[in-house]
């Protein structure tokens, strides 16, 4: 995931896209388990659409921590209720607690980081040899 505006609304809309098709092809723990982590990876790229210069660890800790209070709010009853009266509440809030949600929240997550830390490692690798480069044959300044 390449950090800015742009991409990470790009990265949501794809990652939105990416759960309402294995929901419309799948049911049961498929549908239930990825929808859990899809969730988390948008709130991930959600973050980035907040803040593009948040590092992507501080993003990671951010999006789960986000996704782990919306799960224990929902111990209160509050999201069932407003559930039951909107399907956005109940994409958004869920209606109730599972723990097993608490575990799958970092699933969708920690592979983003990962995955980002190495990419923005190789592109500032790539930019250093580019520079080094740039100098060669260069006059001493």
């Amino acid at each position: 995931m390449v950090r800015g505006r742009l991409p990470a609304l790009a990265a949501g809309v794809v990652i939105v896209g990416l759960a309402f098709g294995i929901r419309s092809v799948s049911d049961g723990g498929l549908e239930q388990y990825s929808g859990t982590a899809l969730y988390a990876s948008m709130i991930y790229a959600g973050v980035f659409l907040l803040g593009p210069a948040v590092p992507p660890v501080r993003a990671g800790i951010l999006a789960v921590g986000f996704c782990w209070a919306v799960e224990f709010f929902q111990l209160t009853g509050v999201p069932e209720a407003l559930s039951e009266r909107s399907p956005v509440a109940r994409l958004v809030l869920g209606a109730s607690f599972d723990w097993v949600d608490v575990a799958w929240y970092p699933v969708g997550v920690v592979p983003l980081v990962v995955l980002q830390r190495l990419v923005s490692r190789r592109a500032a690798g790539s930019a250093a040899t580019a520079d080094r480069g740039s100098r060669v044959g260069s006059p001493p300044a």
